[in-house]
């Protein structure tokens, strides 16, 4: 299970990474947050994609990643519709947590993204116990 984090202001290079990771492995599941303390450069829309142990109401996805099949979900420091009320890393931070152990210890993190969101996903992935790879943008 491959887990990959973004931010809007990195739109295009996030949506170039999770196209080439699920094209490097169409097998494994890949999960994609991207977080915003702004408007979304794009228009959200509701998932038609299940994501286990999301938190209720987290429904908010991007078009683009839904067409291929990509689960997507949003974080919106906005409180948007749809979007997990908070940062990307604290969505990602509780959607790992509410994993079961098992399934916990199977999942990879990328980041794409500023320099201090991917030292707070590498500062998530060693509180958990998981790897993390930086894409460069």
């Amino acid at each position: 299970m491959r887990l990959l984090i973004g931010t809007d202001s990195d739109y295009a290079a996030v949506i170039r990474a999770a196209n080439e990771m699920h094209q490097a492995d169409e097998r494994s599941p890949l999960l994609v947050l991207i977080g915003s303390a702004g408007p979304f450069s794009f228009k959200p829309r509701p998932s038609t994609i299940l994501v286990p142990g999301m938190p209720a109401g987290v429904i908010a996805a991007v078009p683009a990643l839904e067409e291929f099949g990509i689960a997507s979900r949003l974080a919106s420091e906005l409180g948007l519709p749809g979007c997990y009320d908070g940062t990307v890393l604290e969505l990602a931070e509780q959607w790992l947590q509410g994993l079961e152990p098992s399934l916990r210890v199977q999942v990879s993190i990328a980041v794409s993204g500023a320099e201090d969101l991917a030292r707070s996903a590498e500062d998530l992935g060693r509180r958990l116990g998981l790897p993390v790879r930086v894409i460069p943008g």
